[in-house]
């Protein structure tokens, strides 16, 4: 399993490529599958961890990040071009793919998303080589094949279910454009509740024009990024999370974290959102600020026990792992095909 380096496995607070990679793979073992996972030396597993580096290149100022993760990916495909593995399940974006002929070792990508359209001619390139993983319908290219949609599972018994007695609407997330954290504050404020802005700053730019000048302690109030420890709290005693994205996102974690506490979502009808919430059951999906204003004035009607239920049914990690498992198979079968 080659993890990204960019964080912790699991992270500490912000990581959704990292978070996703440390379900799968402690799912994994706990299968019984044998497990390599190449990650940073301080990441947590029940898999026989591999590091390059004892931290990752976002907690060590002094690393160089291309550097780091050289090393890091050449490590798998030196072991694995000495047949130590069945297959690789490479979570790392597309600088592995370019490693991928000089190996016969199988290998599953999983796509979390294209950061630019100049990176699709390497996915391109080993389109017929590679099996990919979509996590998300939304997120398909329609220039490459596939092995399958996998949407990501989450640990639902590490999130407890909540009320929503705190009173405020959340954002949770990165603070950056892409995800509208002004935009959540608009709407808290027409809706005449509080909101609580938690995640780390990912654009200072725009929090400090947009977001901050907003913060007074009680109806807006930042409380930075949230641990893991604190997060099902956090999620669970929000009446309802906003999530009025401003890109195609293609998964949302906190979407499904949320609903797993029963809370509900309000979320732009944008990139996965549709595959994720059910509209009128688990949350409402809006299409401008006063949609989402009056989305706000409808979610007592929904019914949280459902939202949990449902969230529980439909993105349990136990889901996610058996259909890598038939990828994986899929993958390893003489007469397969990588994508279709």
């Amino acid at each position: 399993m080659l993890a990204p380096i960019s964080w912790r496995v699991p992270p500490r607070h912000y990581g959704p490529w990292e978070q996703f990679v440390a379900l799968l793979t402690d799912g994994l073992v706990d299968r019984g599958v044998e497990v390599t996972l190449f990650a940073s030396g301080d990441s947590l597993t029940t898999a026989r961890l591999v590091a390059t580096s004892e931290l990752s290149w976002g907690d060590d100022p002094g690393a160089d990040r291309k550097v780091a993760e050289c090393l890091h990916v050449s490590a798998v495909f030196e072991r694995a071009h000495a047949g130590e593995f069945d297959l690789i399940h490479n979570s790392f974006d597309f600088l592995p793919l370019t490693y991928s002929a000089l190996v016969d070792t199988p290998i599953v990508t999983t796509i979390h998303g294209f950061s630019s359209d100049r990176i699709l001619p390497v996915y391109e390139k080993y389109n017929h080589a590679v099996g990919y993983i979509a996590i998300s319908q939304a997120n398909r290219h329609p220039r490459l094949d596939y092995l399958a949609t996998i949407h990501h599972g989450i640990d639902i018994g590490a999130f407890e279910p909540g009320s929503g007695d705190g009173g405020y609407l959340l954002f949770f997330g990165r603070i950056h454009p892409d995800k509208g954290t002004a935009s959540a504050i608009e709407v808290a404020r027409r809706a005449g509740m509080p909101i609580v802005i938690a995640g780390i700053v990912h654009d200072e730019r725009y929090f400090h024009e947009c977001v901050a000048r907003h913060i007074d302690g009680k109806n807006v109030r930042y409380v930075g990024p949230v641990t893991a420890h604190d997060r099902s709290a956090v999620l669970g005693g929000a009446a309802a999370l906003l999530h009025l994205i401003e890109f195609d996102e293609p998964f949302g974690f906190s979407v499904v974290e949320a609903m797993a506490c029963g809370t509900p979502v309000i979320a732009s009808a944008r990139g996965s959102m549709a595959e994720l919430i059910e509209h009128g059951t688990t949350g409402y999906l809006v299409h401008s600020v006063s949609e989402a204003v009056a989305a706000v004035g409808r979610i007592a009607t929904l019914d949280r026990g459902i939202i949990r239920l449902t969230a529980t049914s439909r993105f349990g990690r136990d889901r996610m792992v058996n259909k890598y498992l038939a990828a994986y198979a899929c993958m390893l079968e003489p007469s397969g095909t990588p994508g279709r």
